[in-house]
């Protein structure tokens, strides 16, 4: 991904390549999901998209234009061999989904999740958008009125248990073909422990990934913030950086 994230979703910079390591090689056996991506089109999307078709799951692949999602889908399945990836409309998609993720720009956020209210009823919906600006001194987070991305997601969604995760996660690694695992630690804060335990779950399929729980939903917005201080970190030392909890 770019210095600025499509998805205003991930820390990406933009370095020389990324590491090199094994190719990629779907598990022989994981609990199976039929997992969503909206904005499943766009960088951060198409590798998570990659990652969870790797980890055994049913991929989704979500856009605005359900023909573009059908060929991105098709695309990435056809370097895939072996895993369920299909394409769809956001709205076909997240009505066909148990688990859907929201990565799309921020400034289309509210009204996406306004517009599908009740195909995501009852459904874990994972917000992993990062509210973000980008100036001529860098990115910074943006003021939210509900407190944070997730929180909004939470007030429009009041019917589905909002879980926020995979903010700080490399679109630039996970769509690597050569990268066999992504070595990082995943946040995940929400109200419904259930809900958190199904995504820290989700995380834990995918190798290289934990999934860690980081506190209620009203903690989103530090979660989110830090992503920028990541671009930061990516840009000033040509890296894909992400996060380690240590001591568990």
């Amino acid at each position: 991904m770019s210095f600025e994230p499509a998805t205003d979703s991930a820390p990406d910079s933009a370095p020389d390549s990324a590491p090199d390591s094994a190719p990629d090689s779907a598990p022989d056996s994981s609990p199976r999901l039929m997992v969503a991506v909206l904005g499943g089109t766009g960088p951060q999307g198409r590798g998570l998209g990659r990652r969870f078709a790797l980890a055994g799951h049913e991929v989704i692949l979500g856009s605005r234009d359900g023909a573009r999602a059908e060929g991105v889908a098709a695309e990435l399945a056809s370097a895939l061999p072996g895993t369920t990836l299909s394409g769809a409309s956001n709205a076909a998609a997240a009505a066909a989904a148990s688990i859907v993720i929201v990565a799309v720009p921020y400034e289309g956020h509210r009204a996406l999740l306004e517009s599908l209210r009740a195909e995501l009823a009852g459904k874990i919906v994972v917000d992993c958008v990062n509210p973000l600006a980008f100036d001529d001194r860098g990115p910074h987070p943006l003021a939210v009125a509900a407190g944070s991305a997730a929180q909004e997601a939470q007030v429009v969604l009041p019917d589905s248990r909002v879980v926020a995760a995979f903010h700080h996660v490399s679109a630039v690694l996970l769509e690597d073909p050569l990268l066999a695992t992504v070595e990082t630690d995943v946040l995940v804060l929400g109200d419904d422990r259930s809900a958190t335990d199904a995504v820290e779950a989700l995380v834990a399929t995918v190798t290289g990934m934990r999934g860690i729980y980081a506190g209620r939903l009203r903690n989103a917005a530090q979660i989110e913030a830090l992503t920028a201080n990541l671009i930061a970190i990516n840009r000033r030392y040509r890296t894909h950086a992400g996060i380690r909890i240590t001591g568990l």
